[in-house]
């Protein structure tokens, strides 16, 4: 039998290059496809140098037909790890056209292209921006969905074609039916331990870490710290900080239950990914100044429109069906944060 094929979207990007180093190591043959809108050949280039094994790059866009249809026919893909996708929350109020199109249009393509392979494994990148307001700060798959940007939407109407899709199996009586694992990742940060693949953003960084990173390296000269009058323990926002190594350890456990007993007929289900334990913006900058023993220099600005107080995951679900948990700490997310910027200061350039 043929070593199981893994074709990864997006595979050269923060998440999708450590989920290929991941596979890797675990004995997967890994092609990805990645159109290097916001990544590095760089990073795949040190995916097969830490390894020491190779895989298969091909430079192109997931709505690009005639490339997918060509990937599909040259390896014989079992299942897709689906990370491609613009990721920006703020850029996607700026421009929602850009990511219905990158994100949803994208998905419905390489979803047609399986379908045509006869390829009907997927283990989608959510998020749990997918989540509405809740009374509750602790989010469970069961709470009703409800995203308030076109960023968390676009990946909201991809879950809602995928659960279509699946469901569509059991009118058809598919005999070859869809399975289908949909991820919903909490705040993934940190780094491999080597050091040498991390999270390199284009231009100014959304996300907390790598702004804190690069402040602490005199990339940037302060972190705004987006209100602290907020109902919290010291009044700035909390949130669920999940080391990426652990995130992507959650996909392979994925990847083996979709070929175990419990998706025998098929289906849909969702999981959060998270550690269950939410941390402070100025809880973070604190782990980070005690860890690396640099000042991070902050001001207090005012609160973002579309913020919440507090939200964390409730990942039982996930420690149940996929036997999966977080294992790396505070302290291990921050040091190894520290690890790829102070080696990597100006990333992979």
């Amino acid at each position: 039998m043929d070593k199981h094929t893994v074709l990864v979207t997006g595979g050269a990007g923060y998440i999708g290059s450590h989920a290929c180093l991941e596979l890797l190591n675990a004995g997967y043959e890994v092609v990805v496809i990645d159109n290097l809108a916001n990544s590095k050949t760089e990073s795949i280039q040190r995916v097969q140098q830490i390894t020491g094994k190779p895989l298969t790059f091909y430079q192109a866009d997931i709505r690009d037909q005639q490339t997918l249809q060509s990937i599909f026919s040259q390896h014989s893909i079992a299942t897709v790890m689906h990370f491609a996708g613009l990721k920006a929350v703020g850029e996607s109020c700026q421009l929602p056209l850009d990511y219905y199109h990158n994100n949803v249009y994208g998905t419905l393509v390489l979803a047609a292209e399986m379908a045509k392979a006869g390829v009907r494994q997927l283990v989608f990148s959510s998020s749990a921006t997918v989540y509405g307001e809740s009374s509750e700060v602790q989010y469970s798959e069961h709470f009703p969905l409800g995203a308030i940007n076109p960023y968390g939407r676009s990946k909201a109407m991809i879950e809602d074609i995928l659960r279509d899709l699946a469901a569509a199996d059991k009118i058809n009586n598919n005999p070859a039916p869809w399975k289908i694992v949909l991820l919903r990742y909490f705040n993934p940060i940190g780094a491999h331990e080597s050091g040498m693949i991390g999270e390199d953003p284009n231009g100014i960084p959304n996300n907390l870490m790598p702004y804190v990173a690069q402040v602490a390296i005199g990339k940037l000269p302060q972190l705004s710290v987006f209100g602290d009058d907020y109902p919290t323990r010291d009044g700035t926002g909390v949130r669920d900080y999940i080391h990426v190594v652990d995130l992507v350890k959650g996909h392979i456990k994925a990847l083996q239950a979709l070929t175990g007993a419990g998706f025998q007929q098929g289906g849909c289900r969702a999981y959060n990914l998270g550690t269950g334990q939410g941390y402070s913006v100025l809880e973070m900058v604190d782990a980070f100044q005690r860890v690396t023993g640099k000042t991070i220099n902050y001001k207090i600005a005012p609160r973002r429109a579309g913020d919440l107080a507090e939200c964390f995951a409730n990942p039982e679900l996930a420690a149940k069906e996929l036997d999966w948990r977080a294992e790396k700490n505070l302290d291990d997310m921050v040091t190894d944060t520290w690890r790829w910027q102070s080696q990597n200061p100006n990333g992979y350039a």
